[in-house]
């Protein structure tokens, strides 16, 4: 079979993915899907230290100020299978670049909002544009870079991005807000976005495919899916002002999980699915993708206890807590491009994955030695190094062995499942484990209280203001040493979900498309053929049956 004239450009627009003529311009490429890809990541999080100044520029109230948050994290998190389904059936680059018109666009109506409803509105539709992006950029990344020691060394830069995006956005808000204003933590985005729409327009390839060749949108499953994950996050996001035993939020968790299971019922029946149930039923991939959410669930509970430690325990400014990251992120770029780009091709995915855990949980579990003196050299350093060293070699191994073996039709929903378990796991771990944190330093504020007013009145004295502070600063430390602890655990959990459930040997192993099924029309065939043939198969699979044979 030659894959001549059947997979050339004339007729669909697209360059054929062949590993014996790679593209010239994929390094640019990956400048452009990195550059978007941090954007996207950094936006959770570089809001967070700008928070109160906005919030006292536009009247906030404090039940309001989390729509700031939550308002993004509702649309991300919600729309990321929508997102992901629309890359594959509209065309990647399509959708990579409409995803970057509208999060600028967005991006500059939040830095202009002079009301928060605007504010929260413009939240909302940077996470839906972030929903559109980010799929297509994982997606545009796994077709670009399919074998050999190129495809590693790109995966360890992306995940060196996820990993490290969190706290690049912590430092470029303090830096932002307290030398610009709080709005360029908004307007920042505008730029940056038209950079890569240029880059986009130059060095991506267009894969959009011809009109009879597209599956139709599973309506029921949008909605089902969809509104199922909208609940959760909703869910963890009321957690943490409400307990996770109200009404409201326990409500919203059953009705997300039955939305869920609704969902999950319907993708085995629905003639163009959603997601794919063979996706998921992959024990590779699904080992990948709760490696993923159960280690940024401990990852993003440390960003938080460590943000207030800086700030409200030992008194950093906005700009000093940010840099106080600076290792962190160096350590996840080390880990992900020095350690896991190189190791990738010659060892398991899980000889990775485990040992990165392991570090990462040592370094959480360190934290839970923080006094409430000023520490940085002695834990919060060393913690941080080891965690980022983790972090590195747990984020490329997985993102690498989630979208391994995807046909081409499925990379875009494939790539929205990874950052769906990132960004459901980002929001679960907030606020379970500020949950915790909050009520158990609740607890020893005012058990230790009572224990020092009585003393003091013992004496004949009463309570000082000063005894009263070094109370509830020693109550909040210990609320963040009994979550990071069980921060920590949920690390290991991980590192041992990835050490049972994936199974697969290292990449330069397997074929070039990865670990096709035997079977599966292609399996066997080199490169740019069994793309072709698969890719027939899924065009027959969704032809009328009364249609041509």
């Amino acid at each position: 079979m030659s894959s001549t004239g059947s997979t050339g450009s004339s007729d669909t627009g697209s360059i054929p993915i062949s590993p014996s003529a790679p593209d010239p311009r994929r390094w640019w490429a990956l400048v452009v899907i990195a550059v978007a890809q941090l954007m996207v990541v950094l936006d959770a999080t570089i809001v967070n230290i700008a928070l109160p100044s906005a919030q006292r520029a536009l009247h906030m109230s404090d039940g309001n100020r989390q729509w700031v948050i939550t308002a993004y994290t509702l649309a991300f998190g919600g729309l990321l299978l929508l997102g992901g389904r629309i890359a594959d059936l509209a065309g990647r680059k399509r959708t990579f670049m409409t995803g970057l018109v509208g999060f600028a666009a967005a991006s500059a109506l939040g830095g202009a909002a002079h009301t928060s409803g605007l504010l929260f509105m413009a939240r909302a539709l940077q996470g839906a544009f972030a929903a559109l992006l980010a799929p297509s950029a994982l997606s545009l990344l796994t077709t670009t870079f399919t074998v050999g020691k190129e495809r590693a060394k790109a995966f360890g830069i992306y995940g060196a991005i996820a990993g490290g995006g969190a706290a690049i956005g912590l430092i470029a808000g303090g830096l932002l807000t307290e030398y610009l204003d709080w709005r360029w933590c908004l307007y920042v985005n505008v730029p940056i976005a038209l950079a890569a729409l240029l880059g986009a327009g130059a060095f991506l390839h267009d894969d959009r495919r011809r009109r009879g060749e597209r599956p139709r949108l599973d309506i029921r499953g949008v909605l089902l899916g969809c509104g199922g994950l909208v609940a959760i996050v909703y869910a963890c996001s009321e957690a943490e002002p409400r307990g996770w035993s109200d009404p409201l939020v326990l409500g919203l968790l059953c009705g997300g999980v039955a939305l869920l299971a609704a969902f999950a019922w319907w993708q085995g029946r629905a003639p163009s699915p959603l997601l794919p149930l063979q996706i998921v039923r992959d024990r590779n991939r699904s080992g990948a993708f709760l490696t993923m959410g159960l280690a940024v669930i401990a990852m993003f509970g440390m960003f938080l206890f460590m943000t207030y430690y800086l700030q409200v325990v030992l008194g950093y400014s906005p700009v000093k807590t940010g840099l106080a990251f600076l290792p962190m992120t160096a350590a996840i770029i080390v880990g992900s491009t020095q350690i896991s780009a190189r190791l990738l091709n010659h060892v398991p995915p899980r000889a990775l994955m485990v040992p990165g855990a392991v570090l990462a949980a040592g370094g959480l579990f360190l934290l839970t030695f923080l006094p409430v003196e000023p520490a940085y050299a002695s834990h919060v350093l060393p913690a941080e190094l080891l965690v980022g060293l983790g972090m590195g070699l747990i984020f490329m191994p997985v993102m690498a062995t989630a979208t391994a073996g995807v046909a081409p039709h499925d990379a875009g929903v494939t790539s929205a499942t990874v950052n769906t378990a990132q960004q459901v796991g980002g929001s679960i771990g907030t606020a379970l484990l500020n949950t915790i944190a909050t009520s158990t330093s609740a607890a020893f504020i005012t058990a230790h209280l009572k224990t020092a007013a009585a003393t003091a009145a013992a004496t004949g004295g009463a309570l000082t203001p000063a005894a009263r502070d070094t109370v509830v600063k020693t109550g909040v430390v210990h609320g963040f040493h009994v979550a990071i602890g069980w921060g920590s655990g949920i690390m290991l959990l991980a590192g041992l979900v990835g050490g049972i459930l994936v199974t697969a040997g290292p990449p330069e192993h397997a074929s070039p498309l990865g670990d096709i099924e035997a079977g599966t029309p292609g399996a066997g065939m080199p490169g740019a053929e069994a793309v072709e043939a698969e890719e027939r198969h899924h065009m027959r699979a969704h032809e009328p049956e009364d249609g041509p044979p």
